[in-house]
């Protein structure tokens, strides 16, 4: 089985069976970790004071330090660490003991390895939101993370996000494409205290025919292929927060599902009718104007109310020009850190040319410059020779764009829509100074589809 991983994590795996630490090591590795083994509390501790993790498994009986009193041992010694603990020797008192000392997940052997997978997601996820909320404290003055903003338009967002957080409302984060609703939603998440995970999708992203199976999981035997059951979106998000982006995107027919989701808190897996109760909140997001979606029929009116209790507005960047310094400064420190440059200054002249571009990728946009900047430049000044030409001035309008097109003679569809994507894949990768992942984010395309269009269209 394969699990595509971002980035690999390192896992203890404490326990004094020695195929049960091989059986769980493979598990791991086949979901991309890497895997230290421990043949008993103490050990693991040894183990852990050589080589940080960023998960233990641990089983609750084992000789000379058990589950227990490792997990005693790590909270005393103010470790974070998360600890999901394994055993088949389950009490509720056990199990009460286990929570209160701190672990995120408590499995009864025998198990499914699928339940062993989704509790490792769910904990590194935690621990991810733990370090998270260390670095945004430090963040406060100026935003959360990368949602960064000192001018009054952010400062009324950041505002909004506490007062609705805590609440299970559903929220619609609008805003246009690059302006950081992502961002916002996982904010939303961070601030709400939710213990569960923080799932993003993508509803543009995924074929049609994929979606549902994607978001409500599939049980075992549903149609041909479908050898095991799998866990959706939905189910994956219960105590947590599941973000659908391009909202507008999902077809009508499953916006009647996910507004059964919403309005009972209930899921169903393909191929069964066993309703699953969920503990979630939605936040969907669109870069199109809602209303107008719905009056077009690609949203269904009943669902928009329904996500629209609390509306979050993210301000594209050309309104919130005082704070583009401030973002550029932010993603210079970020890649010259990454790349390991000394650090790196934006010139007054490079800030000026910057200031007078109207942004229409907005902060993507920003960002994807900052990068090229800090990969081509030679010393520590970032000046306008690092900066394309474009930014000088806004971009023209393009309303005699689409008047030339209704008035050619030839209405063939397929060749205009191939012209213009190849205009924008062209632009993406002059932006992007040839930068192939950079490129893909700015068209919000994987990096995959990119080289099949470049490959498609240029033969």
């Amino acid at each position: 089985m394969s699990h595509p991983r971002r980035i690999p994590s390192r896992i203890l795996v404490a326990d004094d069976e020695t195929p049960m630490r091989r059986l769980l090591e493979l598990a791991l590795q086949d979901m991309g970790h890497e895997v230290v083994q421990a043949v008993d509390g103490a050990e693991a501790l040894e183990r852990l004071a050589e080589t940080p993790c960023d998960l233990v498994l641990t089983d609750m009986r084992m000789p000379r330090l058990d589950g227990l009193g490792l997990l005693r041992a790590l909270r005393e010694a103010g470790s974070e660490t998360p600890v999901v603990v394994l055993t088949a020797h389950g009490s509720v008192e056990s199990a009460v003991e286990a929570m209160k000392l701190g672990a995120v997940d408590y499995i009864l052997r025998p198990f499914e390895m699928s339940t062993v997978e989704l509790a490792v997601t769910r904990a590194l996820a935690q621990g991810e939101v733990r370090r998270e909320n260390r670095f945004l404290r430090d963040e406060v003055g100026r935003g959360w993370g990368e949602l960064i903003g000192q001018g009054e338009a952010m400062h009324r967002l950041f505002d909004l996000i506490r007062q609705v957080a805590p609440a299970r409302s559903s929220v619609l984060i609008v805003g246009e494409t690059g302006t950081g609703k992502e961002l916002v939603a996982r904010a939303v998440h961070r601030e709400s205290g939710r213990a569960g995970l923080f799932v993003p999708f993508n509803c543009a992203a995924i074929p049609a025919e994929l979606l549902e199976s994607e978001l409500f999981g599939i049980r075992k035997g549903a149609f041909t292929g479908a050898d095991r059951d799998r866990v959706g979106r939905f189910e994956a998000s219960s105590g947590g927060t599941v973000f659908l982006d391009e909202i507008t995107e999902m077809p009508l027919e499953l916006q009647g599902k996910l507004l059964r989701v919403l309005q009972e808190g209930i899921v169903e897996r393909l191929g069964t009718h066993a309703p699953i109760e969920l503990d979630l909140r939605v936040v969907a997001a669109t870069n199109r104007d809602p209303m107008q979606a719905v009056d077009a029929g690609r949203l269904r009116a009943d669902l928009y109310y329904r996500l629209n209790v609390v509306r979050l507005e993210v301000p594209p960047l050309r309104e919130r020009r005082e704070d583009i310094r401030l973002l550029a400064e932010h993603f210079l420190e970020r890649f010259g850190r990454e790349l390991g440059r000394p650090p790196l200054r934006l010139d007054p002249a490079a800030s000026a040319r910057l200031q007078s571009y109207d942004w229409p990728g907005n902060v993507r946009e920003l960002q994807n410059l900052m990068e090229r900047a800090a990969v081509l430049t030679r010393d520590e000044r970032i000046g306008t020779d690092l900066l394309p030409s474009a930014p000088t001035v806004a971009p023209a309008s393009p309303a005699a764009a689409p008047t030339s097109l209704i008035d050619a003679d030839d209405l063939a569809l397929q060749p205009r829509v191939d012209a213009l994507e190849h205009d924008l894949i062209d632009e993406a990768l002059r932006r992007s100074g040839d930068n192939k992942s950079a490129a893909a984010r700015l068209l919000e395309i994987s990096e995959r589809s990119l080289w099949y269009k470049l490959k498609k269209l240029r033969g």
